[in-house]
């Protein structure tokens, strides 16, 4: 989590980019199934589509301190994955008024920059525009308030978006980000928004008084004080350069959310501008927002599809500990959509299988039912009313789909039932019929299955009876649970190294890949994460707090490592194998969070960690009491905190590129046929193939050539993606390509 401050920058002139990083254009093969000019390409890949109905002038009110700052410079600008650009400026009247004509541009989102000429170190910023492109309406305002509260808003939610040169990146993580704006301000009253004071936030937790704490420390710099200058050194990283200003300051502590928390709320009780604020020290400068909806309740597992839309499976119906049958959708700022909660499909208390295919569908599984569930990317169930249960599926569990969309469901049998049972089932590129069982290799109640680069799937295997003896008089025995590690070859053998194991493992449950292919594996009983090398030797045991209890591991786009404890309602962060993405120093397997991790009252017992296109961590409130068990309410949502990843996980995490869409394929794959060009650590060979996305001029015979196979054949394959037509492919959509 390091930064150094941001450099101070000049003003570009009006109307000139400050930057380009590559270039949109539409381009048409005349061959068969060229990629399709109809859809014309505005900025790099974004739809050609005006930001909202609004064409300007746009009139604010520029405050700091509680009052209007006359003389501010206030400039209009429009980041987009190709740069920033200079829309117009103005000059604040003496209420603080300004007006800025400006035509909008085909995509991206609007910001503000106000910077009073009496107070060099106060920057003010706020979103005023959110463009098309992600999976949030288009939304403009021809009125804005810029102050201390939008500045922390829009520096929060847009941390993983700014740099030196302002705030740009790719779709669909940009826009949504800048939606996210809007949950915790209004900006056209520049007061808190209605999601961070609603029923699920205002005053049932911390997020809306660090809001306004924060906001009173950015205040200290409307006069340029010696408060000020405080401030701006409280706010230096480790290793780090003093930030020039007041959007550097916060940008900082998003970054670095540990710093001086006892100095700067200390600085904070000397400005009294926003209310309520902290009445203590916070453990670190987080942003914790809770989302709920109808039959939201004990979320199991989430997964991210392509626009950033949020699905959760669910254990129980509210209030009860009977099996739901529905699972949950909502789109990147908390809001249902696709007529969340969803019912059907065999769903029948969906647990710990949550999974988006290629193709956009998406696969859960489903406990009760002893079947998985399986929904189109509009949430329609395309899986019959008890589900699909080919392959024998008993109490499955962990769910995932790898590069050629196959779908593997750890088949856990249930932990009441003899020791070594359970089994991997694969359906092959989808189709339940075809069915295959895998054993051997160690397979004992498989909990987790994650795909790494090479096409090969990492199986964690539980073993029996670890749970029913929590609260127990047997539960001195959890400590003798241990466990072990499968993995299993994309021909669904598992590797002669299976199963692998480790005297760290006890109970391991979660898995997770990082860029490099390591595997991180959480351990249930003596809260340790331990990280396999790609060819299966144990690499290191990282220690946790006793009572953590880990449920779920994530990797955000800088080999970071998140894990949310059971036990312990906290999310901890470990330095992974980038240490460059770590405070200077960091060893591997450091922990980065609070030594009791990042806690919020919003949060409660975890089952769930996962990183959105935003940068945001989102976490399932699975419990809210241990006893007697019941459900936990809602999403969490951590604002700005992680390095974004491609969503759906491809399948190891890659950081969206503004140079174009998120790939699909792994650092080591072909950059055009998308096979992997690296060996396979265990047999030495080349395997896996990775989703191939489409590009503008591409053809479907081209694409077919590059991978030895016919065009027809392919189509076959993804008919559901391209369309009855196949001479029009849509640039960016992702094929399965064996």
């Amino acid at each position: 989590m390091s930064s150094s401050g941001i450099p101070a920058r000049r003003p570009a002139s009006a109307g000139r980019p400050r930057r380009k990083r590559g270039t949109g254009r539409s381009l048409r093969a005349p061959a068969v199934a060229a990629a399709s000019a109809a859809m014309a390409l505005g900025v790099a890949g974004i739809p050609a589509v005006p930001l909202g109905a609004a064409s300007g002038p746009l009139h604010g009110t520029v405050t700091g301190a509680g009052k209007p700052l006359r003389g501010a410079t206030v400039t209009l600008f429009a980041g987009s994955r190709t740069g920033v650009r200079e829309l117009g400026r103005a000059t604040t009247d003496a209420t603080g008024s300004f007006a800025i004509p400006y035509t909008p541009p085909a995509a991206g989102v609007l910001y503000l920059e106000a910077t009073p000429s009496g107070a060099r170190r106060l920057r003010l910023r706020s979103v005023v525009a959110v463009g098309r492109g992600g999976a949030v309406p288009a939304r403009t305002t021809n009125r804005v308030r810029v102050n201390e509260l939008t500045t922390v808003a829009a520096t929060y939610a847009l941390a993983q978006f700014s740099d030196q040169h302002g705030i740009d990146g790719p779709s669909p993580g940009l826009q949504n980000a800048a939606a996210t704006t809007f949950n915790l301000v209004d900006p056209v009253t520049g007061k808190p928004g209605g999601t961070v004071t609603n029923a699920d936030n205002g005053n049932t937790n911390e997020t809306l008084a660090t809001l306004d704490t924060l906001a009173n420390l950015v205040s200290l710099c409307a006069s340029d004080t010696t408060r000020c200058e405080r401030l701006l050194r409280l706010a230096t990283p480790p290793g780090g350069t003093t930030p020039q200003d007041t959007v550097q300051a916060v940008l900082n502590l998003v970054r670095n959310p540990t710093l001086s928390p006892a100095g700067l709320y200390g600085l904070a009780r000397t400005a009294n501008h926003y209310a309520p604020a902290l009445a203590a020290p916070p453990t670190a400068w987080i942003l914790a927002l809770r989302y709920t909806d109808t039959n939201l309740y004990a979320p199991g597992r989430i997964a991210f599809d392509a626009k950033g839309n949020v699905w959760t499976s669910n254990n129980w119906l509210p209030g009860t500990r009977k099996p739901t049958p529905y699972i949950s959708v909502l789109d990147p700022t908390g809001r249902p959509i696709l007529g969340s909660p969803i019912p059907g499909g065999g769903m029948k208390g969906g647990d710990w299988g949550a999974a988006v295919a290629p193709d956009g569908s998406v696969w859960m599984s489903s406990y009760g039912g002893n079947s998985v569930a399986h929904y189109s990317a509009t949430g329609k169930p395309l899986s019959p009313p008890e589900g699909w249960r080919n392959g024998g599926l008993v109490h499955p569990q962990g769910l995932a789909v790898d590069q050629r969309g196959n779908v593997w469901i750890a088949n856990n049998f249930g932990v009441e039932t003899a020791p070594g049972q359970g089994n991997v089932v694969v359906y092959p590129h989808g189709d339940p019929a075809k069915a295959i069982k895998i054993t051997g290799g160690g397979l004992n109640h498989p909990f987790a299955v994650q795909i790494d680069g090479f096409g090969r799937a990492w199986v964690s295997n539980a073993g029996l009876g670890g749970a029913r003896l929590v609260n127990t008089p047997l539960a001195p025995l959890i400590g003798k649970f241990s466990g072990s590690v499968t993995v299993i070859g994309p021909d669904f053998k598992p590797t002669a190294a299976s199963p692998i194991e480790s005297s760290s493992f006890k109970w391991p449950l979660g898995i997770a890949i990082d860029s490099r292919n390591n595997a991180w594996v959480d351990n249930y009983f003596n809260s340790t994460i331990t990280r396999l090398t790609p060819d299966g030797s144990v690499a290191g045991a990282y220690k946790l707090p006793e009572k953590t209890l880990p449920w779920s591991v994530a990797v955000d786009g800088s080999d970071r490592v998140w894990v949310a404890g059971f036990l312990t309602p906290s999310v901890w962060t470990l330095c992974g194998t980038n240490k460059a993405a770590c405070p200077p120093g960091s060893a591997t397997g450091a922990v980065l969070s609070p030594p009791q991790g990042f806690r919020s009252k919003a949060i409660q017992h975890l089952t769930a960690v996962q990183i959105d296109q935003s940068g945001n961590v989102w976490l399932a409130n699975n419990w809210s009491r241990i006893v007697p068990p019941t459900g936990g309410t809602g999403l969490v949502e951590l604002i700005g905190l992680a390095t974004p990843v491609c969503t759906p996980l491809t399948p190891v995490p890659e950081r969206p590129s503004t140079a174009a869409s998120c790939t699909g394929k792994s650092a080591s794959a072909d950059p055009f046929t998308g096979n992997s060009a690296s060996a396979d650590p265990f047999t030495g060979k080349r395997t896996g193939t990775q989703p191939y996305t489409v590009r503008p001029g591409d053809t479907l015979s081209r694409i077919a050539r590059a991978n030895g196979q016919s065009w027809s054949a392919l189509y076959r394959r993804n008919k559901t993606v391209i369309g009855a037509d196949p001479d029009r492919l849509t640039p960016g959509r992702r094929l399965v390509l064996r």
